[in-house]
């Protein structure tokens, strides 16, 4: 698919987030494609099981969705999995969306994490302090700013609520937010490139800079280089840096004296997980934020069988309600636990990351990192890519689009298909099958 119909389909995934629960978003728009487009029409695939539903409760959003970031006069059609575009069909270049561009395309952030919807207890409440003195006057709080904690715990959150913070109040001041996987990749692609200079300039041209999972800089000599040199062009043309890690910067393997002095020289914060009662108001406030009606009951339950992490507690909520959504049932605490019995205890801490998991996946077939995140289509390195893209989503919270932005910078779609060509292999491929039980060992969970 043309990289400017990705960017489409990228754009009205991200309106239709920000106007869709996440139960429902989870359930009925995430398995969506956009398998092509012709004219005035979004082709839009469907799994069989869902598509006569799609088709009747949400095309209208889509439509709307379409008309605003794609053409006045747009028309959606829902296909079913067996769809392929006409022979001539050829995807016309995506113009500005109705409604106007967006000068922070680059940012990525997602909308529904805003200070407003972060619930403040003692484990997080000094770090959302910092947060806000950052977002409200950058590179004159604190300087750089350096969040960590355990994975799950609102970090994440609190970068995207600092990048929405500025874009909102910020006067025009530009926004950057990355994962340190997509920093790599951008690195490796550009110096592969000979564009070593846009990529630089691409970063060094924000005003305010956001790098999540820094902790991932660990055994990248080359990467950690320019990320030092970016960080210090950063700081002394004063710009507002942010950055987050599962660990302190005394604990990062393999750091530099130079770099962790840098971080230590702002404010480091730590984020602690939840106590039972900071879990069932961050419950309360989701379900709140989602329009979705569940007793008190139901939330304790949740509540008390999910302790790991914040990202945990959110996604258990979402399963349960899905399920529920699905059988047609209300949420009771019963089927509570029938759920996350059901999921195997899926909502504990992520035995992994998503860097261990391409690092892992790439031992697996005897391939190079660089290969499977780089567009190599050598068979061995497309299986590599596609198995650590369906552990990824197996294995962690991250969303379709942030598993392939980790995995070489890989749209939404091209995950979904990856998952599910390996969904269908574990069942007929005992190759594969041994393949991702090896994997699952390796990290750490039973398959």
């Amino acid at each position: 698919m043309p990289a400017q119909i990705d960017q489409l389909w990228d754009d009205i995934r991200d309106q239709l987030r920000r106007e869709t629960p996440d139960f429902k978003f989870h359930i009925w728009i995430e398995p969506l494609e956009l398998a092509g487009v012709r004219g005035k029409t979004l082709y839009i695939r469907a799994p069989e099981h869902i598509r006569t539903s799609v088709a009747e409760r949400y095309l209208p959003l889509l439509r709307r969705a379409a008309v605003q970031r794609f053409d006045r006069h747009a028309v959606v059609e829902v296909v079913g999995s067996d769809w392929s575009a006409p022979a001539d069909d050829a995807p016309r270049e995506a113009g500005p969306p109705a409604g106007g561009g967006d000068s922070h395309r680059g940012a990525r952030l997602n909308p529904k994490y805003s200070f407003d919807q972060f619930v403040i207890g003692e484990g997080n409440r000094f770090a959302h302090a910092a947060a806000l003195a950052v977002a409200e006057l950058p590179a004159q709080a604190y300087n750089p700013l350096f969040l960590h904690g355990r994975p799950g715990l609102g970090k994440t959150h609190l970068l995207h609520a600092i990048g929405n913070y500025v874009k909102r109040y910020g006067s025009g001041l530009r926004v950057r937010y990355a994962t340190i996987e997509e920093f790599t990749t951008g690195f490796v692609d550009a110096v592969r490139r000979h564009r070593t200079g846009d990529f630089k300039d691409d970063f060094r041209g924000a005003d305010v800079v956001l790098i999540d999972d820094v902790q991932f800089l660990a055994g990248r000599t080359k990467t950690r280089e320019e990320f030092f040199h970016t960080f210090n062009a950063l700081l002394d043309s004063g710009r507002q840096l942010v950055i987050s890690s599962d660990r302190s910067p005394e604990d990062l393997p393999g750091l530099e004296d130079r770099l962790a002095e840098r971080f230590r020289a702002g404010l480091v914060v730590e984020l602690e997980p939840p106590p039972a009662a900071l879990r069932r108001a961050i419950l309360a406030k989701r379900a709140r934020v989602d329009r979705v009606e569940v007793s008190a009951d139901v939330l304790a339950e949740i509540a008390q069988r999910v302790d790991s992490s914040v990202r945990a507690l959110e996604g258990a909520l979402i399963r349960v309600v899905a399920y529920a959504s699905l059988k047609d049932e209300q949420p009771t605490p019963g089927l509570v636990r029938h759920v996350l019995r059901r999921l195997g205890d899926d909502t504990a801490p992520d035995a992994c990351g998503l860097s261990e998991i391409i690092d892992a996946a790439a031992q697996e077939f005897g391939v190079e990192r660089e290969s499977l995140l780089a567009r190599d289509r050598r068979p061995t390195v497309a299986k590599a890519r596609q198995v650590a893209m369906y552990l990824a989503r197996e294995l962690t919270e991250h969303s379709l689009p942030e598993i392939g932005r980790g995995i070489g910078g890989r749209n939404h779609a091209t995950v979904l298909h990856g998952v599910n060509r390996i969904s269908a292999a574990v069942r007929t491929d005992p190759a594969v099958r041994n393949a991702v039980d090896n994997l699952h060992r390796r990290l750490g969970r039973r398959a």
